[in-house]
Parts: C-alpha cells; structure tokens; sequence
C-alpha cells in the first residue's frame, strides 16, 4: 500500500495535508514481539525514511550546558521548541510516556548503552542479564548477587525528571507510564501506581525460575550478606533471580497488551531517556506514529526513531522536563 500526493488519511478517516511526499506505512514489529511469546531481545529497528511518512520538521534542542537547572539558559529556538511539545501536551486527551534507563541516570543509576554505560564499559557484564547464561552458570549467578547486593538502586532517590513526569499527570491528560527501568522511582516520585507499567519488571523484589515463589528483594540479599553465595529458593530449593525480565525471558502478556492499547490510542508519545532500541518496547513508538500520534524523543544520545519524530530534545532530562511540564 502506498500513498501519493498531498494527503494521508489518518485515524478517524480525517485527511489531513501533511506535506507533498509519496511513502509507504511503517512497518510494525509489535506482530511479531506477541507472536514471539514477547521475548526481549536486542536488535535494531528496521526503519527508513522511506517506509514512514516523515513529520513535519523535527525540532531539535541540541546538548544544553550542566548549568542552573533552576533556571536554564535555552535559546530563544529552544524555548520555542519547548513552548510546542507543551501546546501538543496541552492539547492531547491521551498521552503515553515511555521511560527508559536515561532519566534515572540523574539519580546516581548507570545506564546500560549509553557512553559511560555498564555494558558499554563491560561488555560481559551484559551475561548477567540473558537468562540462558544466568541459569547455567553458577559463578554468574554468584557475581551477579554481590552486584546487586552493591547496586546504586537501593541509595538511589527520584530526581527532578521523576517528579516532573508526576507533576505532568496532574497537569494533563496521561493514561499510562510505560518503563524499561525496573529501580521503582517513578511511584517513589509521585507516579500513579495503576499508571505505571513495569515491562521488565521490579528488582525490588525475587523470584523463582522454578515454581514461581516470590518475595522481598531485602530478604534474600540479607541471606546474601549472611553468606549464602547463590541463595535457593526457600520453597523448592530452585534458582532465584530479581523480579526483572532478562533477555530470553517473556514480558508478561498483559502488561504488553496494555503497552500497545495506550500506544495505539494516545496522540502523544513521550520517549523518555531510552535508546529505542530493546524490542517489543521499542515497538511501541511505532504502533503511536502508526496511528497517528505525535511522537517526541528525549534522549542524550541518536535514537534509531529520531528521523521519524516530530520533536528530538538532547538537553539533560533534568532541564527539560521541567521546563516542558511548567508551559503546560
């Protein structure tokens, strides 16, 4: 199918003249993630300028300097591309966020791909998270409980873009907070629980690989520090590991669904500090722009989707949530 000429038809049959372009529809992936039980795995879009209708011209902000975030020093073009993301905000009756490891980067968390990320620095460090390796290697599993044990998480607090994405709920019409992070600091900030959609889960708490047990994280890191280097699960002696989702493991089919029901409904789709690049969340995006939402990235580094999004904001998430969230 392909379309040609001046027009698009967009949801609700309405023609809308976007520009004098000839494309075809972006191919989705969201098909294939359900069909695939939902396994995470780590691959690229597969996009191109030719199979999306581009946007109207992105807006970019470029790197701001680490200043006063109280009181940032923007441009007059980025304060009038900020003024616009908080017009479409304004003026959305369903908006979707998607959050990723970058906004936590702020609260002293280490992202995992980006420059200074654990598995940019160490990339074997990434074992740890595919669960084919965790279950059959012992000394993983070992390294991989004194990690946790010493994780940024447990001293970690919300930052400002935390509280921002709370203070937008209040201020505009969100209908869920879709997350990659599993560290809790959105409800921690203020984040409607039943908005907050977990998809790789909590490290907060433990689970079991084999009958399903699952408990305070706290309690099995006490076990941890009391000596007990790969501790077992306390009902049927099987392996434990964080509530997250690991790569090979399955999402879980309801919070997916419920992903790509707001994904599909919503008329903007915030993407919040994540590289795009894990599918099926990656998915999402492409299930909004397909039906018709405004799509805006905030991320310090490219994204694959910055080519097909209506707004790319660099700054620091620090500065520019605020300063979006106050025009509202």
């Amino acid at each position: 199918m392909r379309f040609a000429g001046t027009t698009v038809v967009v949801v609700l049959a309405t023609v809308v003249v976007v520009a004098v372009v000839a494309c075809e529809p972006l191919e989705l992936h969201a098909a294939a993630a359900q069909a695939n039980a939902a396994t995470v795995v780590s691959s690229p879009p597969n996009l191109s300028n030719r199979i999306l209708c581009p946007p109207p011209p992105v807006r970019e902000l470029s790197q701001v300097a680490r200043g006063d975030r109280r009181a940032p020093h923007y441009p007059a073009a980025r304060m009038e591309a900020l003024d616009e993301i908080a017009t479409w905000l304004r003026a959305a009756r369903h908006i979707v966020v998607l959050s990723g490891a970058g906004i936590s980067t702020e609260s002293g968390i280490p992202d995992f791909r980006g420059p200074n990320g654990i598995w940019t620095k160490d990339p074997a460090a990434e074992k740890a998270a595919n669960i084919e390796f965790y279950v059959s290697d012992p000394v993983l599993r070992a390294r991989t409980w004194q990690n946790r044990m010493r994780s940024e998480i447990w001293q970690a607090e919300p930052n400002v873009g935390h509280r921002a994405l709370a203070e937008l709920e209040q201020r505009a019409h969100v209908d869920a907070l879709l997350t990659q992070n599993i560290d809790g600091l959105h409800q921690a900030a203020g984040s409607t629980a039943e908005l907050v959609v977990e998809l790789h889960g909590n490290v907060r708490e433990a689970k079991c690989l084999g009958c399903g047990w699952r408990g305070p994280m706290a309690e099995t890191l006490d076990r941890v520090r009391a000596g007990e280097t790969d501790p077992r699960c306390v009902e049927c002696g099987g392996i434990l590991k964080s509530a997250t989702i690991s790569f090979g493991e399955a999402l879980v089919a309801a919070d997916l669904e419920r992903a790509q029901q707001a994904a599909q409904h919503c008329d903007v789709f915030l993407a919040v500090g994540t590289s795009l690049g894990v599918y099926p969340a990656a998915a999402l995006p492409e299930i909004a722009l397909r039906h018709g939402a405004r799509l805006v990235v905030m991320n310090a580094e490219p994204t694959p989707f910055d080519p097909h999004a209506h707004a790319v904001v660099r700054a620091p998430l620090g500065v520019a949530l605020p300063a979006i969230v106050e025009r509202i």
